[in-house]
C-alpha cells in the first residue's frame, strides 16, 4: 500500500499557476488511473488534470477557486488493496514524511521579518523579469513573492541570472542547514499561511463598497477579466508602450482575397479570411528585421528565432483571448490559414489545448 502525490501540472512554459475550478472526486473517492480528478484554469487554457494512478483519494489539498504554483502536490492517491487493515496503524507516517518534507522546503521562505518582505513586494511590483529569469524561476520552484525580495544587480535593480541562480545556491544551501529545525510548530505556522494570503482579499473586497460614495454599483470580476487586467498593468510596467501608425493601401490584397476564396475553400477545405495574409505579412517582417521579436534581460538582448504569432480571438462571454501560432514562420498561407481557423474555432468553444 502507498500514497502517490498528484501534482499541478505543467500547461505551458510561461505559465506559473492555475486555479482549480472543480473537484471531481472528494476524499474516499474510488479513481481509476486517468480518470479525471480535477478541473483547472489558466489565463490561456482551461483543463482537466487525470489521475496518475488507480486507487483511493486519500487528501485533498486544496480548495476550489484556490490558485496553485505549478509543481505543486495537489491531492494524495492511495493505491493498493483498501481493505487491508494490518496497514492502516502505519498509514500515519507516509503522511507525516510528506508534511515534513513540505515543510523543510518552506522554511526559508518564512522569516519572521514578514513586513519587510511585504514591503519589498510594494517597491518592487514595478520590476522587470526576463524571460530566462521566470523560467529558472519555475523550474526551481522559486514564487513570485520570492522573485520579488531578491536583491538585483542588473539595471534598474533588475534580477538577472547571476542573482537568481545564486539565490538559488544560497537557498539551497540554507534548507539543508534548516532540516534537522523541522518541528510541528513550524507546521502549523506554514499551513496556516496560504489561508491567510487567499483570505486577506476577501476581507479587502468586503469593504470596497464602503469606500464608495453615492449611487454605485459594485460588480465582482470574473477569472478572466482579473487575469486581463493584471496582464495589461505588467505589461505597462515591463517595458515602454509605443503607439505607431501608419497607412497602407491594401486594395489589391482585398481584390485578391474575392478573386480567389471561392476557389480556396473548394480546393483546401477552409475559408480564407484577412488574418492569415496579415500574419504572413507580418512574418516576413520580422525575418527582414530579426529585433522586433526581441526582448531585454539586464544589458542583453534577447533576440527569439522561433517566431511565435498570438492572434487576438473574441470569446462569446466577450472577452478576448489570444491562441498562439507556434513556428509560423515554417508555414505557408494554407498551414497558416488552417492553423487560424483552427485556434480560433477551439478558443469559441473551450477547447484550446496547451
Amino acid at each position: 500500500m502507498s500514497v502517490v502525490d498528484l501534482i499541478m501540472p505543467k500547461l505551458g512554459e510561461s505559465i506559473m499557476e492555475a486555479t482549480i475550478l472543480k473537484w471531481h472526486k472528494n476524499p474516499g473517492d474510488k479513481v481509476a488511473q486517468d480518470e479525471t480528478v480535477l478541473d483547472i484554469a489558466t489565463d490561456k487554457v482551461d483543463s482537466e488534470v487525470p489521475s496518475t494512478a488507480e486507487g483511493t483519494i486519500e487528501e485533498v489539498l486544496f480548495k476550489e477557486n484556490d490558485v496553485v504554483p505549478i509543481g505543486t502536490v495537489i491531492a494524495r492517491i492511495r493505491t493498493g488493496a483498501a481493505d487491508n487493515s494490518a496497514t492502516a496503524p502505519s498509514a500515519a507516517a507516509p503522511k507525516q514524511e510528506y508534511e515534513d518534507a513540505k515543510i523543510v522546503e518552506d522554511i526559508p521562505y518564512q522569516p519572521a521579518n514578514v513586513p519587510p518582505a511585504a514591503a519589498a513586494t510594494g517597491s518592487n511590483a514595478l520590476r522587470f523579469y526576463s524571460p530566462l529569469v521566470l523560467n529558472i524561476a519555475q523550474s526551481e520552484g522559486i514564487s513570485m513573492s520570492e522573485l520579488e525580495n531578491i536583491p538585483g544587480t542588473g539595471q534598474d535593480g533588475r534580477v538577472s541570472k547571476k542573482d537568481i541562480l545564486a539565490y538559488v545556491a544560497s537557498r539551497g544551501t540554507t534548507g539543508a542547514a534548516t532540516k534537522p529545525a523541522a518541528t510541528q510548530p513550524v507546521a502549523q505556522q506554514v499551513t496556516v499561511m496560504p489561508a491567510q494570503s487567499q483570505k486577506a482579499p476577501e476581507r479587502n473586497e468586503a469593504q470596497m463598497p464602503a469606500v464608495y460614495q453615492g449611487n454605485v454599483e459594485v460588480i465582482e470580476m470574473d477569472r478572466m477579466r482579473k487575469l486581463i487586467a493584471k496582464h495589461m498593468v505588467d505589461s505597462k510596467h515591463t517595458s515602454p508602450h509605443v503607439t505607431s501608425f501608419a497607412e497602407c493601401d491594401v486594395t489589391n490584397l482585398v481584390l485578391w482575397r474575392e478573386r480567389v476564396k471561392k476557389d480556396f475553400e473548394k480546393r483546401e477545405g477552409e475559408k480564407i479570411t484577412f488574418t492569415p495574409l496579415f500574419i504572413e505579412a507580418i512574418v516576413k517582417c520580422i525575418k527582414r528585421y530579426p529585433w522586433l521579436s526581441s526582448s531585454v534581460d539586464g544589458d542583453k538582448i534577447i533576440v527569439k528565432k522561433d517566431l511565435n504569432i498570438g492572434m487576438a480571438t473574441a470569446l462569446p462571454s466577450g472577452n478576448l483571448i489570444v491562441p498562439v501560432i507556434k513556428n509560423a514562420d515554417q508555414l505557408n498561407l494554407v498551414g497558416l490559414t488552417k492553423q487560424v481557423n483552427g485556434l480560433a474555432n477551439a478558443a469559441r468553444t473551450g477547447k484550446l489545448k496547451p
